[in-house]
């Protein structure tokens, strides 16, 4: 309830009054009708005096309209009232007027009840009121029946979006929604690491207890072989608790993943099962203090000892030690990631079964395990630093799909070279790169569905105060900020089920592809979850810098994708030096007709691309077509990457090793990277939307491809001016068309969050609900 407004001077049949003159007046003019009816009802109320009755005679005078400060008078007073109305009691300006009488004289109740029916018919007299008054006075009607109005979609249904988004996984979805709402997984402020840690890990027995953990796992094991049913459940459950989320993918992604991705058959046998029931917690210890990206690097060492048939895992520094290890402090195992040495020569990095407690939960002999304590966020995940001091294992818990030690103490492996033996066993892990993206997107969606249901609800300023104040989400430069990522989410959103389904279908020739795809992909989705949450809270005011309104956690939570899995800056390098492989192997593989290929392309742009007409095209029609949208993403993705090809050749021909000349063209390495993404973003968005069937959900999606496409180019003008591929008033044009795309979303932007299919319990943030 707000606080009472200053003490009126306002007779009580005047005050009984105020409702009605705000409404009749609120539309600038009084006509005739109005009038008579205020006039003719008004001389014979038993309420009003005869001082009253001449003060309500001048004010309806249509000559004379009430000044500024009167009239936000009558509003403030209106509005108290309006505050005061209990929920499910009846609501109109008659029943305003008799609760502001009842409060400034000395009637009763019963006798203001009395006069409610002569004010019922002035109020019918006023005739059909403003919508905006009506909404001005009824704040609950403004938020909860106008959101409502909003989120149904103008063009197209929600619910079929939503179908379309949630394609093939929509009964998982569904199931996790009704399993994440239950009583058991309320979110709670909890403060003190501990107590949260231990929500989280019931939470996550409980997930395991559904079938969730083993998901991804072969049947024989408890699973159902499913990594997409996997993913689906770790971008769903990121909708409710990002700690949640990591803990998950820890347990069943990172740990159980590279038993089952790393080990063989006797380790599945040993440990899936278990793992999968959440009986066997585990961690996934690779980085450490001293090498993180570098994995190469690692020092921690297990040594093969052949008088026991033991290998001793040891770490030979502080520095050594396994770093920021989730799932430290619950885990009873590790796979631990080291360099394997045997008979005094070192294969490379392996990973390590290696216990860390007992069935007591004591720590077992050489085991070191600090808290790495609080975190910026995830304080739900119990991250730790761990070191071994020659601790002794047996042979066989070492992870050997990919190479292992005999009986007799031999290595081999069924990869001959070290550098494929390495590359293709961390390529087997490429799975947390393709979830942790899709969790990010949800924290991302989670920030743009309450902003813009916030900004349908919100109102500032008004440029007459006879008027209601403007809706937030109706002013151009809000649209602004939210719209273009609002679309960039849809199209990321297309683009990583691509990826997930690349995945899941894989072959072995697929995966190289498959990690540059996963690499990128993880770093440009986790780039815009920050950006995207980071825009929402800024466009939310004061308001969404309060903890309850949840920005302070999608912040804080989602802050470290961009540097865990894979630091971002790194990855866009690795997708580079895809980028230039599979240029060279095109350039290469046909020799000479490879080469007449890519000028004929150079050609081709130019006369179709970069003439001058169609530089200077600025028409809306010539600007908002597909052929424009990946015609431009491709130039900038080809022409960066033959300029990178053609710097780094000149710096290797001036006699430079090939890291040297990667330093000096990684600024570039990270544009082509960039380019490639967009490029395949933009590619796979659009490629879903042309299969879709024909009608509004389709046009909804193209529009929204539309944006996503212009606003990139959009963003990089100066470059593809630079380029001469635009013009000048061809980059204003394009910008002109987003802010017209932006103005057309507008109507459809509640449906487009609506579609996400986030539920109110676990948006969570009172300012959207």
């Amino acid at each position: 309830m707000g606080a009472p407004p200053p003490t009126s001077s306002f007779s009580p049949g005047i005050q009984a009054m105020l409702p009605l003159l705000y409404a009749a007046w609120a539309d600038r003019h009084l006509n005739i009708k109005e009038i008579n009816s205020l006039r003719e009802l008004a001389a014979d109320l038993p309420f009003l005096t005869e001082k009253d009755k001449a003060t309500l005679l001048d004010w309806s005078d249509p000559a004379r309209p009430p000044a500024r400060e009167l009239f936000k008078q009558w509003e403030i007073q209106s509005r108290h009232a309006a505050e005061l109305i209990q929920d499910g009691e009846p609501a109109g300006l008659a029943e305003l007027g008799a609760l502001l009488g009842r409060e400034a004289g000395d009637q009763d109740e019963e006798f203001w009840m009395a006069q409610l029916p002569v004010l019922k018919q002035l109020e019918a007299g006023l005739g059909e009121i403003d919508l905006a008054t009506y909404r001005s006075l009824f704040p609950d009607y403004d938020g909860d029946t106008r959101l409502e109005e909003e989120m149904s979609g103008k063009t197209f249904d929600p619910t079929k979006l939503q179908a379309i988004i949630e394609a093939p996984y929509g009964e998982t979805f569904d199931h996790l929604r009704e399993i994440l709402t239950r009583p058991a997984f309320e979110r709670k402020v909890m403060p003190v690491k501990e107590d949260f840690r231990e929500q989280v890990l019931e939470w996550t027995q409980l997930l395991a207890d559904e079938g969730y953990g083993a998901m991804a796992f072969p049947t024989e094991y408890g699973g159902e072989n499913d990594m997409g049913r996997y993913a689906t459940a770790f971008e769903m459950m990121a909708y409710h608790d990002l700690s949640l989320t990591i803990k998950f993918g820890v347990q069943f992604g990172l740990w159980g993943g590279a038993v089952a991705n790393l080990g063989t058959k006797r380790h599945h046998d040993k440990y899936l099962a278990e793992i999968g029931t959440l009986e066997l917690p585990g961690c996934f210890a690779m980085t450490e203090t001293g090498h993180g990206s570098n994995v190469r690097g690692l020092e921690t060492t297990a040594v093969y000892d052949s008088e026991t048939d033991e290998l001793i895992v040891h770490s030979p520094s502080i520095g050594a030690g396994k770093e920021y290890i989730g799932n430290a402090m619950h885990s009873k195992m590790a796979a631990v990631f080291c360099q394997l040495i045997v008979d005094g020569e070192n294969y490379g990095v392996h990973a390590v079964v290696v216990p860390l407690r007992d069935e007591a939960h004591d720590l077992m002999p050489g085991i070191t395990v600090k808290d790495n304590g609080y975190k910026m966020g995830l304080n739900g995940v119990d991250n730790g630093r761990i070191w071994f001091n020659k601790v002794r294992v047996p042979r066989e818990n070492l992870l050997n799909r990919f190479g292992g030690v005999d009986e007799q103490g031999n290595y081999s492996s069924p990869i001959e070279n070290p550098s494929r033996r390495f590359f293709t066993m961390l390529g087997t892990l490429v799975g947390g790169r393709v979830c942790v993206p899709r969790a990010g997107m949800s924290a991302a969606k989670s920030a743009l569905a309450i902003a813009i249901r916030w900004g349908l609800k919100r109102r500032q300023f008004s440029p007459d105060p006879l008027k209601a104040e403007t809706i937030i989400l109706d002013y151009p430069n809000q649209q602004r900020r939210l719209f273009p990522r609002l679309a960039k989410a849809y199209a990321i959103q297309f683009a990583l089920d691509y990826l997930l389904e690349r995945y899941v279908n894989r072959s072995e020739e697929d995966m190289r592809q498959i990690e540059a795809m996963a690499a990128g992909m993880k770093a440009y989705a986790t780039w815009f979850t920050t950006d995207c949450i980071q825009e929402c809270r800024e466009a939310t005011g004061g308001k969404g810098y309060l903890s309850e309104n949840r920005f302070a956690d999608l912040k804080a939570d989602s802050d470290i994708f961009t540097t865990f899995e894979g630091d971002n800056t790194v990855l866009m390098q690795l997708v580079a030096k895809s980028v230039l492989s599979d240029y060279k192997k095109e350039l290469s593989e046909d020799g000479y007709w490879s080469v007449i290929k890519y000028m004929g392309r150079r050609i081709g742009t130019v006369v179709t691309e970069q003439n001058p007409l169609v530089i200077r095209q600025t028409e809306r029609h010539q600007i908002e077509t597909p052929d424009f949208y990946r015609n431009a993403l491709r130039y900038r993705h080809r022409r960066l990457t033959s300029t990178l090809a053609q710097r780094f050749r000149s710096y290797l021909k001036e006699g430079m090793s090939a890291y040297e000349a990667g330093l000096k063209c990684q600024t570039h390495m990270m544009a082509a990277a960039q380019a490639y993404v967009e490029r395949f973003t933009l590619g796979r968005f659009m490629d879903a939307v042309e299969k879709l069937e024909a009608g509004g959900e389709k046009d909804i999606l193209q529009k929204l491809a539309g944006l996503y496409a212009l606003h990139t180019i959009e963003e990089h003008s100066g470059w593809f001016q630079q380029q001469e591929y635009i013009s000048g008033n061809k980059s204003k044009a394009i910008s002109r068309v987003v802010d017209k795309l932006c103005g057309e979303l507008r109507p459809e932007a509640g449906g487009l969050v609506a579609a996400f299919g986030i539920p109110d319990e676990l948006l969570g943030a009172p300012i959207a609900l």
